[in-house]
């Protein structure tokens, strides 16, 4: 009634209070374009999240690392990644390390179907990755050739192919040595289920350095892992992940991982005034590992170690990282401005309790392979606490797109999200 007699009257409605939701800094992942080269194994039970909070950003100490990531307009199915690393100091005895990716994939929103080609001043010279997935039926195939390297030492530097098999609830592959040795076969295989929030895995994964390494009947040629896990992989759903790993049969890991869609009030001039509030994203990571060979006890590092890690980004531009070791202890503070290409500046100081000393490193990053920005979302899907906000009527305001409604988070419907802020898909 109030809305008709405003339009009756010629009373313009104040727009309804709205919150930021801003795109995460490296949603998705890079390491995600190409999970189906790897053991599902090793990607479950939180160790994808663990990874990207354990390593992004805390450049190695006393060194810089740049990467450029492009993408042309008129061809979006294909991009190129170079990046450069070496030490902060000429005179170290250190080389500086170039790569570069030249990568494609047949559907842009679909990175499972893919080839690309990598160049480097280091080993292997030359490397061709491909990799063929068919939603449809669940099965894969792919492949890993290096073409061009100096020395073949390993069985893997004579290429690797694969099989596997995914669909919500099970995943299932094995890879082989094709060139070399026909006693290694199979190089690896994998198995995990998913039992409504329950995940449990075996892999299968032989020493070949060790002499009869590759024997079935080996218990360190063997890991099991159980997992416990809340919420899907989209930034906009608070997640909860709890891994036990028995790797090897010699080490007992545990990690817990934990991902907070938290609120908080804004009061920035350079928006509208009808800008109450911004998501904020928190991520929280301790894994633990504890050598169970029978052997005596050590102080080593090696024999019990742990790691722990936290991030916090405040809004779309600025993110800080903290972690702390046994040995080290680390920050990191990035800015990143959404431009096109974005550009991304990170320092991190590196604390080495071993010397006492503490070192800088550096970090540049160019990229336009993500499309972000900023979300209106209704008031309803993000405030926390309940206010005067709640009581507007925000879902009638569109800006042009549909707001983004707790009701479809919840439900799993991300339909109506960026692609940046959907999960990164329904494949165990």
């Amino acid at each position: 009634m109030g809305n008709f007699l405003a339009t009756f009257l010629g009373v313009e409605e104040p727009p309804p209070p709205m919150v930021l939701v801003p795109p995460l800094f490296d949603f998705p992942p890079l390491i995600a374009r190409t999970r189906m080269l790897e053991s599902s194994y090793d990607l479950l039970f939180g160790k994808l999240a663990l990874k990207c909070l354990f390593e992004d950003y805390f450049e190695q100490a006393a060194h810089f690392s740049t990467r450029i990531m492009l993408k042309p307009i008129e061809d979006p199915n294909v991009d190129l990644i170079a990046t450069v690393s070496g030490p902060l100091d000429h005179k170290a005895e250190e080389k500086i390390v170039g790569n570069a990716l030249f990568r494609w994939q047949r559907d842009v929103d679909d990175p499972h179907t893919f080839m690309d080609l990598f160049v480097s001043t280091s080993q292997p010279i030359l490397r061709m990755r491909s990799c063929a997935y068919y939603p449809k039926y669940g099965f894969g195939a792919f492949g890993i050739f290096p073409l061009l390297i100096n020395k073949r030492v390993c069985s893997e530097d004579y290429g690797v192919t694969g099989l596997r098999y995914g669909s919500g609830n099970l995943s299932f592959g094995a890879t082989m040595i094709p060139f070399y040795l026909a006693d290694e076969f199979p190089r690896s295989a994998w198995l995990v289920s998913r039992m409504g929030r329950l995940t449990a895995g075996v892999q299968y994964k032989p020493q070949l350095e060790e002499k009869g390494g590759a024997n079935f009947n080996n218990l360190k040629n063997w890991s099991c892992a159980i997992g416990y896990g809340l919420g899907s992989t989209s930034p906009l759903s608070p997640s909860f992940n709890f891994g036990l790993e028995l790797a090897r049969s010699s080490q007992m890991i545990a990690s817990f991982y934990q991902h907070f869609v938290v609120q908080r009030r804004v009061k920035n001039p350079f928006e509208e005034d009808e800008i109450v509030g911004i998501t904020n994203y928190i991520d929280f990571g301790f894994e633990l590992a504890t050598s169970i060979g029978g052997t005596e006890s050590s102080s080593s590092p090696q024999d019990a170690t742990f790691q722990v890690a936290a991030s916090w980004q405040a809004n779309k531009n600025l993110m800080v990282k903290g972690k702390l070791g046994p040995i080290s202890s680390s920050i990191a503070l990035a800015f990143k401005s959404w431009w096109k290409p974005s550009f991304t500046f990170s320092i991190s100081a590196v604390r080495d309790r071993r010397v006492e000393k503490t070192a800088l490193g550096f970090g540049i990053r160019i990229e336009d392979l993500r499309e972000a920005s900023y979300q209106r979302a209704d008031p309803n899907y993000v405030m926390l606490t309940p206010n005067k906000e709640h009581l507007a009527q925000g879902i009638v305001w569109k800006m042009g797109k549909r707001p983004m409604l707790q009701a479809d988070v919840d439900s799993g419907n991300f339909d109506n999200l960026p692609r940046e802020l959907r999960p990164l898909g329904r494949i165990l």
